[in-house]
């Protein structure tokens, strides 16, 4: 194995390689983009450092790169998603909350707080870092250094600016706020602004939505029209005879079925000439 040519790894995927003169890393293909093209953000694969030596804020991206979890020092990983798996259990020391909707502070904050005694760095991931993670942090923070949710807020907002808490994690800080301080903190401008939720298109075929108020069917009710039911017709009933034509009145007065009466009372045979 050479001598390593340079002391500090790339920014972007933590190896090393020289990234400013456009090498491309021979561990994972990472290169740096041209300046030309401005369209690529470059990510950086390092984890936020939100109490330095101690503990750092991340994805499941930083999750999941071991060796540059090592070259910071991290031993210990708290995962905040149970769908993600623990990939590396054999190099740290793992421990996840195992409820996908209500965050368990206190179960977390017991995992961190011997993490600090033990003097141990320690990562606390979710999927993208942005959510269930920066929550966890901000409630540890809020029982460890006896801060304010604004403050704890504000103090994780700069240091991972990609932190986006979702309505309903921020109202379980709040009530959190609530149980440790006994009253919830005065406003403050720096608290998030969350964007009104978008319904995303749904496409019924006809079929009622779920939201849409479904028509109740009405049985039984006076005026309703059958399909098994005749109509009422406004005609008369008519007369009929067997075995003989019976002259009947009409509404015009005509009659069918018999001949007129002759005027003659003798009948004309049909053989005279």
């Amino acid at each position: 194995m050479r001598k390593r040519e340079r002391e500090n790894p790339c920014g972007v995927c933590g190896h090393y390689h020289k990234y400013e003169e456009g090498e491309v890393c021979g561990v994972c293909g990472h290169r740096m983009p041209d300046l030309s093209d401005k369209t690529s953000i470059p990510v950086s694969a390092f984890p936020s450092a939100i109490v330095p030596e101690f503990l750092y804020l991340g994805s499941y991206d930083n999750a999941s790169r071991s060796e540059l979890l090592k070259t910071q020092g991290i031993s210990r990983v708290l995962n905040t998603v149970p769908a993600c798996q623990n990939l590396y259990k054999n190099s740290f020391t793992y421990h996840y909350l195992q409820d996908d909707k209500i965050l368990q502070f206190e179960d977390a904050n017991q995992f961190l707080e011997q993490c600090e005694r033990d003097k141990a760095r320690v990562l606390v991931h979710c999927m993208s870092g942005k959510n269930r993670s920066p929550a966890i942090v901000i409630a540890y923070l809020m029982k460890s250094r006896g801060w304010r949710l604004a403050q704890c807020y504000q103090w994780v907002k700069e240091r991972r600016p990609s932190v986006e808490l979702s309505e309903a994690n921020y109202r379980q800080l709040q009530e959190y706020e609530e149980k440790i301080f006994g009253s919830a903190g005065s406003g403050n401008p720096t608290l998030p602004a969350f964007p009104p939720v978008v319904a995303a298109p749904s496409f019924s075929f006809g079929f009622p939505r779920v939201n849409d108020s479904v028509p109740i069917p009405t049985f039984n009710n006076v005026g309703t029209t059958s399909i098994f039911s005749r109509p009422t017709l406004d005609i008369p009933p008519l007369e009929f005879t067997f075995g003989a034509s019976q002259a009947r009145n009409d509404i015009s007065g005509s009659t069918f079925g018999a001949s007129p009466p002759n005027s003659n009372t003798s009948d004309i045979s049909m053989d005279s000439t």
